[in-house]
């Protein structure tokens, strides 16, 4: 498994370097600009509150590998509870029409945000507990960098409207350890663990797939985010190539 999580940290490091994070640390733009694309992951952080319940989780079980999977899926199975939350503290909770939310969420803009959800299902369903535990490394990976990203942009917000962030803010971050366990003794666990070339050669094959569409989704975000206000998320795009600056 050491050579599985190498990958994974090596990955992690290419995918920091994504044009959304890039725009996100941009100080000179508008701190609600720079998280304009909320909208858009709505998609993945409602289905990933089920994934933990009904895919990672397996209940009952002896596998010692499957209860590191399961004591997981307890701590991340409500994080969507926060982001709820964060939308109205961020205005974005606002009044459509039923059917022009159905729109939204089915529309090209999220299509990204639906296939990392698709790609996670579509792996993680009936697959061995050492396969889960290398797609919940990807999703520690990629979510430390994103929150990690996310969490300055919302102290600058704390500042600015008194009001706190719990998802895309350090509650959240703190959190997320950019690892399926927080324990040194259970990560060296995992570490050492002997995998068959077939199922290391699969793992690989998980980890560059996952990374892939996450990078494709952090890509789709930021074209959002460059051609939609934050003061109108849900209207149409608009030509924007110099995103509003902060006052």
């Amino acid at each position: 498994m050491e050579k599985v999580l190498a990958l994974i940290e090596n990955k992690k490091q290419e995918f920091a370097k994504s044009g959304l994070f890039e725009f996100m640390r941009d100080t000179s733009i508008d701190p609600r600009q720079r998280l304009a694309f909320a909208p858009c992951v709505s998609p993945f952080v409602m289905s990933f509150g089920e994934f933990n319940k009904y895919v990672f989780r397996e209940e009952p079980t002896n596998d010692p590998l499957q209860v590191i999977v399961n004591n997981h899926t307890y701590e991340d199975d409500h994080h969507w509870l926060w982001f709820l939350q964060d939308l109205e503290t961020l205005g974005i909770d606002i009044s459509v029409n039923f059917s022009d939310a159905l729109n939204f969420l089915w529309q090209e803009e999220t299509k990204g945000s639906r296939w990392v959800s698709h790609q996670i299902f579509r792996l993680a369903f009936g697959a061995s507990p050492i396969i889960k535990l290398a797609i919940l490394e990807v999703i520690e990976a990629t979510g430390n960098v994103f929150f990690s990203t996310a969490a300055p942009i919302a102290q600058e917000l704390r500042t600015i409207t008194q009001k706190e962030l719990l998802y895309f803010g350090s509650f959240h971050l703190a959190r997320e350890t950019g690892h399926t366990t927080g324990t040194l003794e259970v990560d060296k666990l995992i570490k050492n663990i002997q995998l068959s070339e077939e199922t290391s050669q699969e793992a690989f094959k998980i980890v560059n797939n996952l990374f892939e569409v996450f990078t494709e989704l952090t890509d789709e975000l930021l074209v959002y985010a460059k051609t939609h206000s934050f003061e109108q998320p849900f209207a149409k795009p608009r030509d924007i190539l110099q995103p509003l600056k902060a006052a």
